[in-house]
């Protein structure tokens, strides 16, 4: 099964991560981030991407995850067949041990993906999200951020 060892990420930080990454494809399609770093106290996340993000875009990101954390959506897994995931998700970044049972991490009806990592059960867990600065080069725009009290 999919979620045997599970990623020793810091709970409430990888399920902002979710968040950011949900957003930042919902308002841009950009899909999720094709990189991570998740630390307890800072993270950052990678998008193919044409620019920096402006201070108002920047705004909004926030405003967004901040309300979706205020909403208190419930953290779920779910299990599906490998062949049913490939028709809803991106299984590009699953671990080659993966087995035909894959994971999906949902928030609300916010957000769904394969995920191996340990999640909050609720969003308010998260607190607050702020991003703390962007940067763009060569294609990629690089999204750090911080969540807290």
């Amino acid at each position: 099964m999919y979620n045997e060892n599970p990623k020793e990420y810091y709970p409430p930080m990888h399920t902002a991560e979710h968040l950011l990454n949900g957003t930042m494809n919902k308002i841009y399609n950009c899909g999720r981030a094709f990189s991570a770093h998740i630390e307890k106290k800072k993270s950052k996340c990678d998008y193919k991407f044409e620019r920096n993000l402006t201070e108002e875009e920047i705004k909004k990101i926030e405003e967004i995850i901040n309300l979706l954390i205020n909403d208190d959506l419930p953290v779920r897994e779910e299990f599906m067949n490998r062949a049913e995931a490939e028709k809803q998700f991106n299984l590009e970044r699953l671990p080659e041990e993966a087995s035909d049972t894959i994971r999906i991490i949902k928030i609300g009806e916010y957000d769904a993906c394969p995920c191996s990592g340990v999640h909050v059960n609720s969003t308010s867990e998260i607190k607050s999200f702020r991003i703390v600065s962007t940067s763009y080069q060569d294609g990629t725009l690089r999204v750090r951020f911080k969540i807290g009290a």
